[in-house]
């Protein structure tokens, strides 16, 4: 598994779909993962640390779970199949780790809330990740670059 932080939450053009970039902690590979826009927008808040009036439901969540007892302990984007991704959230609680299977942006939209680490299957970064050329940092042109990349790819040409 491979330790990722989301880098931003955009709309890929014509079409608006919603895409959230995660890159490697430790490296320039940057994974782009369409989302719903509900799931989107509960991502985009949580990383401008805005808080809506009225819980969302990732928020819910998070407070339903540690009421429970229980905390989020990581979060791994384990596998893309067919074009669609899949998640996995590991909670931690008085009995040891459960694991949920989710949606990568729910998964990501509780890991936000949560301050969980979020990781990748190395073999989802095979299939679906995007090479940023500079070192540990993106400058303004690469990040113009891949939204311009983003502009012109379709969900299917990640299959």
């Amino acid at each position: 598994m491979i330790e990722m932080k989301i880098m931003n939450v955009q709309e890929v053009l014509p079409t608006n779909v919603p895409v959230v970039i995660l890159q490697e902690e430790s490296g320039n590979r940057l994974l782009p993962i369409f989302i719903g826009r509900p799931e989107a927008t509960a991502i985009g808040l949580s990383l401008a640390n805005q808080d809506p009036p009225r819980p969302m439901t990732h928020d819910l969540l998070v407070t339903t779970v540690e009421l429970l007892g229980f905390q989020v302990e990581r979060i791994e984007i384990t596998e893309l199949r067919e074009k669609t991704f899949f998640a996995d959230i590991y909670f931690r609680g008085p009995n040891g780790v459960e694991v949920v299977s989710s949606r990568p942006s729910d998964a990501l939209a509780v890991a936000v809330r949560t301050g969980a680490t979020i990781y990748a299957d190395e073999g989802v970064m095979d299939q679906a990740s995007y090479v940023a050329e500079e070192e540990d940092t993106l400058s303004e042109t690469q990040i113009d670059d891949f939204r311009d990349f983003l502009d012109s790819v379709n969900p299917d040409d990640f299959a």
